[in-house]
């Protein structure tokens, strides 16, 4: 399979092969010509125009495009018997098929960076000489603070009514994948109660300026937006005052586990950092459960499945797969936790939703309920559970607790 080609060009007719493609002239318009070059699934189509009149030379300027949609343009010279040539190197060549795109394979030691290695202790203290926004000369102050590089709902301190000096002392908490390279943004915002909010101003703080375990603050004037050179940014914004405590997990190592390894219900006590049971049964962690994926699940009307995560009134959802009774998700969700979750339960259900609405749009395909004990003591579970009110469903769940 190969360009089929046609040129349409005065009174010559040549033919000439390219990569398994024919061209020819024909004289079916004067002065003016069309070119069209296509194959099975793939047309272009090439417009002449601005033909000049010269016997030893012209000039040829063609327009092409590819499904309909514009390429370029640009002028060609033409000579005779040369057009074809011209055509081969500029045009054909350009639209070689098959073509070929490289995508590399992430390796167990690139995927480590997404892991958490620990956690971001903020404190908002205070704010001094905010904008003036509203029409009787104060402003409504709230902040925002998230990292870089995480898909997660910002977090979000109380509203401040009529306060240019604000005074939160608000603590919060953000896990932390790569200190290296992650940055705290804070952005300052004036409440209103209807319309959006304007923002008063911003700043960022790179992870990479903290100590583990020691407290900094920073003392930062807001800026209008991430332009910092901005020359026509003059105009005083006020400034925040925050602490900020990186604690980085008490691991020896972030280990990532590869596809379709076999693992062990207990992690080897070579795995897990030397800590005596008063530190494993107190002190602020972070729990991840992972939802590799489901096997055998079968709803009586549809089998669109996505598992939902319950714990401590927090709902998470996995996506949606249509049309499988083996669902593979492999997602994580997180729990930051001030006390480490021994007599608590966590609920997974695997649900099934088709369009529409209706008594049969969703159904439930299995559910299981977990004993995060045994993941307390042991620092990790990964296994594979039998679903209730299912036949032989199965679903696969990995659940680690990290001391921060």
């Amino acid at each position: 399979m190969g360009w089929q080609s046609k040129y349409s060009f005065g009174g010559q007719s040549v033919d000439f092969p390219n990569h398994n493609s024919g061209c020819r002239y024909a004289n079916t318009c004067g002065p003016k010509g069309n070119f069209e070059t296509s194959c099975s699934n793939h047309t272009m189509f090439c417009k002449c125009f601005s033909l000049s009149a010269e016997k030893t030379r012209d000039r040829l300027r063609i327009e092409c495009s590819w499904r309909g949609s514009y390429v370029h343009t640009r002028s060609l010279s033409y000579y005779p018997g040369a057009v074809p040539r011209t055509i081969k190197m500029q045009i054909a060549s350009l639209y070689l098929w098959p073509q070929s795109l490289e995508i590399p394979i992430l390796d167990p030691s690139t995927v480590a960076i997404n892991k958490p290695v620990g956690i971001l202790h903020v404190k908002v203290v205070r704010a001094h000489k905010l904008l003036k926004m509203d029409f009787l000369g104060t402003s409504d102050p709230y902040v925002k603070l998230n990292l870089t590089g995480e898909s997660l709902p910002a977090k979000k301190t109380s509203i401040k009514k009529r306060n240019l000096n604000p005074v939160w002392n608000e603590k919060f908490k953000l896990v932390v994948k790569d200190p290296e390279s992650q940055v705290l943004q804070l952005e300052v915002f004036d409440w209103d109660k209807v319309g959006t909010h304007d923002r008063l101003g911003m700043q960022f703080v790179p992870l990479k300026l903290l100590t583990a375990n020691e407290t900094k603050e920073f003392k930062l004037d807001l800026l209008k937006h991430t332009f910092i050179a901005d020359p026509y940014d003059k105009k005083p914004r006020g400034n925040i005052v925050i602490e900020l405590t990186y604690a980085p997990f008490r691991e020896e190592s972030i280990k990532v586990d590869g596809i379709g390894d076999v693992l062990s219900r207990k992690e080897s006590s070579l795995d897990r950092p030397s800590l005596n049971s008063s530190e494993v049964l107190s002190g602020a962690g972070l729990l991840s459960v992972t939802v590799q994926g489901a096997e055998d699940v079968e709803g009586l009307r549809h089998n669109n499945p996505y598992a939902v995560i319950r714990f401590r009134g927090d709902k998470k959802k996995t996506k949606k797969i249509k049309k499988t009774r083996h669902p593979l998700w492999n997602e994580e969700f997180q729990f930051m936790l001030e006390e480490p979750p021994l007599n608590d339960t966590i609920r997974i259900q695997v649900m099934s939703r088709r369009k529409g609405i209706g008594f049969h749009s969703k159904e439930c395909l299995g559910k299981l309920d977990i004993n995060l004990t045994d993941v307390v003591h042991n620092g990790r579970i990964n296994t594979k559970y039998h679903l209730l009110n299912s036949k032989n469903g199965k679903i696969h769940v990995d659940i680690k607790w990290t001391i921060v």
